[in-house]
């Protein structure tokens, strides 16, 4: 049985960093799509980025206009685990954060940001940004 378990979450003043943690057991994901989006109360699940292998060892990244330049998406193949390094955080940035893996290892780039895409999923937890 596949699992994502997301770790890391809390409350943060504006301006604040956090890491979230998301460690994948059942399967090994370390050449297939894994990434994050989130959800704010009372609205649409969003993508925030995800890291996709693109051979060699190597993986790219891709982030959303909202977050782009102040997160940071990062892999450890050998632990099947993905890291979102959250700075510069606004009160915007509040939500639940969930994990999210693919089971398309060539999941094209105008296909990353589509939720529908992602056949596994952690519990979320949840980033609170205020003052």
């Amino acid at each position: 049985q596949v699992q994502l378990v997301e770790s890391g979450g809390g409350s943060v003043q504006p301006g604040g960093s956090l890491r979230l943690s998301c460690a994948a057991s059942g399967r090994t994901f370390s050449n297939y799509p894994m990434g994050w989006f989130r959800q704010a109360p009372g609205k649409e699940r969003e993508f925030v980025g995800t890291s996709r292998w693109i051979g060699g060892g190597a993986y790219t990244a891709y982030y959303s206009d909202s977050v782009r330049g102040r997160f940071t998406i990062s892999r450890d193949s050998t632990k099947n685990t993905v890291f979102l390094q959250m700075n510069s955080l606004k009160p915007e940035d509040t939500a639940v954060y969930y994990c999210a893996a693919s089971s398309t290892r060539g999941l094209i780039a105008g296909n990353i940001p589509n939720k529908a895409n992602y056949d596994y999923w952690g519990q979320g937890t949840q980033v609170t940004v205020s003052s």
